[in-house]
């Protein structure tokens, strides 16, 4: 059972490696597995961007948490 289960994983390690390197490697023009992703942290409604900051600075000093 054991002997399965990592041939499985093995399996399952190889594929993804060979996911990983057949992205990298495409030609140019060549369509993709996985769409290219974007990051949303800087949006101004997310909690890392500095209009995020701002908002619950201002909200903390007007409900009394900070001394503003």
């Amino acid at each position: 059972m054991m002997k399965r289960i990592g041939i499985f994983a093995l399996g399952a390690t190889l594929c993804a490696m060979c996911f990983e390197v057949g992205q990298r490697f495409l030609p140019a023009g060549a369509h993709r597995f996985v769409a290219t992703v974007e990051a949303m942290i800087g949006r101004p409604l997310t909690p890392v961007s500095v209009a995020g900051v701002a908002r619950r600075t201002s909200r903390r000093c007007a409900v009394g948490v900070y001394d503003c």
